[in-house]
């Protein structure tokens, strides 16, 4: 398949999907910007969700499929529940011009993704342009950990994410209020590396492993590098102005 996006990219959030006027949900504008991305031109995007981190409901396939209809995007749904429903997993990814993955249980996405040995078939999709995005789960997995309620209420570190990114994730930054301490914590006792983190409605935007962009869906939010200071003894938390896209 002929590279879509001219590098490896990725659009991690906390976003992509507003109500809808006729439909339940839409895209809003980072699911149209990752789409951008893609460099599709001449034909329908080709989209497809991925819904393992809430066990892949029907309704929600549904709802994705009626908001690519509304956007103009043909969208397909990789389930994995109760099996496969592609016969080529790794061809169908390829083939795609955008991979969103929804939110959920990140811990039970990275298992059942092990189970059915979907890292490789990601990394090669990343590698040959396929723009790889999502929101929530969606978007801790690509990086290499990140803090999750996978586990119960109090949130805890997951570390084994795909490692495409080499930074922790942290996301709904600004909406649940132990995400902000708990990163602080996981990146000052270093159980998380430098951590990417965005308000709800913000994106990261990689190019390669190189974050060249933050971006927004909504006013007045922001995204957030956290480091570990270098004498060890506290954390250092960098706001990253987002660039507000249009509405679709």
């Amino acid at each position: 398949m002929p590279m879509t996006a001219d590098a490896p990219t990725i659009v991690a959030t906390s976003g992509g999907f507003r109500y809808g006027h006729r439909t339940d949900v839409e895209f809003d504008a980072l699911v149209h910007h990752a789409v951008d991305l893609s460099g599709v031109h001449g034909r329908r995007p080709r989209v497809t969700y991925v819904g393992t981190a809430s066990g892949d409901p029907r309704f929600m396939n549904y709802r994705v499929i009626e908001a690519g209809r509304v956007a103009g995007f043909d969208v397909t749904c990789l389930d994995l529940f109760p099996m496969p429903n592609l016969d080529d997993v790794p061809g169908h990814l390829l083939e795609a011009d955008v991979v969103w993955v929804g939110g959920g249980s990140v811990a039970n996405l990275l298992a059942v993704w092990d189970v059915h040995d979907l890292r490789p078939a990601m990394r090669a999709a990343w590698e040959a342009g396929v723009v790889l995005g999502g929101v929530s789960a969606g978007s801790i997995c690509w990086y290499l950990g990140g803090c999750t309620d996978s586990f119960g209420p109090d949130l805890r570190a997951v570390a084994n994410g795909l490692g495409l990114l080499p930074y922790g994730s942290g996301v709904h930054y600004d909406s649940e209020e132990r995400r902000r301490p708990t990163i602080h914590a996981l990146v000052g006792d270093g159980t998380l590396p430098t951590t990417h983190c965005t308000d709800d409605g913000v994106g990261l935007v990689y190019r390669g492993t190189e974050l060249v962009e933050a971006v927004s869906e909504v006013g007045g939010k922001g995204a957030f590098i956290v480091t570990r200071d270098g004498d060890g003894d506290g954390i250092h938390e960098e706001r990253v102005e987002p660039r507000r896209l249009p509405s679709p």
